[in-house]
Order: C-alpha cells, then structure tokens, then sequence
C-alpha cells in the first residue's frame, strides 16, 4: 500500500497485560505510519484519550476490569476503527457484528499483526476515496484503481457483511472493502436510513413494513431494536 511519507494515522493501546502492551507497543513503532498517542489498561482511561486525541486505530484488550471491552466500545458515539486482541476465541462473532478490523488472538505474531494493520490502511483509504456530490444523487466509490459510479435512486438496500458491504441494485450487486458507517455518513438521510447494524435501505424502495422488517426488492430484511426509535417511515 502506497502512502505519502507524512501520512501517520494515530492509534491508542487499551491493554491491561503489560508484557502484551509492551509487544503491541513494540509493533506499532516498526511502522512510520503509525503513531502511538496513549497507551492505558482500562476503559475509563481510554475515554480521555479518545477525548484528547483524534484517534483512528484503536488496540482493544476484551478482557479489562471493571468494563470489559466490547460494554465499552457500545458506549462510544463515534468510536475509531478497532483491533481486538484477545486470548479468547469465543468474542469473535461479537466483534465482527461491531465492525472490528481484525482480531487477534493472544500472543501474536508479528506477522499476523501485519495482516490486520493492512485491513486498517485498506479501509482508511477507502475511506478517504469516498466522494460525495454536491448534488447527492450518485457516488463514486474506489475499488483498487477504479472508481465506481453508483446512482443513489438505483440502490435497494446495503448489506455488510463483516469488512466489506455489498451494494444492492437494479442491475447488479457491487462489492466493496469498507464498514458499513462510512458509506451511511455518505449518503442523504432523506433518501436512506439505517435499520439494522447490518442494513441500510432505500425509503423509496419499501416494498412491505412491520414493526420487526421490511421488504425491499423481494428481501426481508429484520429492523435492529436499537434502531427502530429513529426509524420513520
């Protein structure tokens, strides 16, 4: 991945195991595009450097005291991208449903860190290339050296599935690398809106509505329970 030499992206460390803070710690500072800004062993602490700091990657420990990881990271409005590391592999599922980058199991190898830093650049530059219009009625969206034309009226509906979402059409289904969040900052309020950690819909496109679902171009697709106060339709 090609980066300009001045580009750092700032990261935190939130790992109350010394020696695996150390280690991370250790990672980070072999790459130049990475710049530690705070390293803590609780969420409580973690809060303030996220206050502080304009963060984009975050090392996330699961098990923490008081707050365990993932309590934590629910609570956050506008969290950075998030590394998990973990010696348990039971939260895996979890983590993917809030699109975690990667998650590392405990103790991990350097090499395995690497993967997950390049799923963290990947995604940060996709998400630099993604353009709004001033006019909002099509985006464009960078896959590898293209960019792709999308007309917002042809959308049905966006499904994510872990880090990638596919975007449903009238004349296909377009596949990109890319949390959901990013691509629903994009796109108008009034002609979308968000009704499951992994749906956004086209309001035009409602085929069927109940409480629980609807029914966009032949799909049911379920209303999340977090959602459905902000949802009108």
């Amino acid at each position: 991945m090609i980066q300009s030499a001045s580009k750092k992206y700032n990261c935190i460390i939130v790992e109350d195991e010394p020696i695996a803070a150390e280690i991370l710690e250790n990672f980070v500072s072999r790459d130049k595009e990475l710049n530690l800004v705070g390293k803590c062993a609780d969420a409580v602490y973690a809060s303030s450097l996220l206050n502080i700091h304009d963060v984009d990657l975050m090392f996330l420990d699961l098990n923490l005291p008081v707050i365990k990881g993932f309590d934590f990271l629910k609570k956050l409005k506008n969290p950075p991208l998030v590394i998990v590391t973990t010696a348990y592999h039971q939260y895996a599922v979890e983590g993917y449903e809030l699109d975690i980058v990667d998650y590392l199991m405990k103790p991990i190898p350097y090499d395995r860190f690497l993967t997950a830093i390049n799923k963290f650049k990947h995604i940060m530059v996709s998400e630099e290339a993604l353009l709004e219009i001033a006019d909002r009625d099509y985006i464009f969206i960078n896959s590898g050296k293209k960019q792709i034309k999308i007309t917002l009226q042809d959308i049905f509906y966006i499904e994510s599935l872990r880090e990638y979402i596919n975007i449903h059409t009238k004349t296909e289904t377009f596949i990109f690398k890319m949390p959901i969040s990013k691509i629903e900052e994009s796109l108008p309020s009034k002609m979308f809106f968000r009704i499951h950690k992994s749906y956004i819909i086209s309001k035009s496109k409602i085929e069927v509505k109940s409480a629980n679902m609807v029914q966009v171009n032949g799909k049911k697709l379920p209303i999340g329970r977090t959602y459905k106060p902000s949802i009108e339709f």
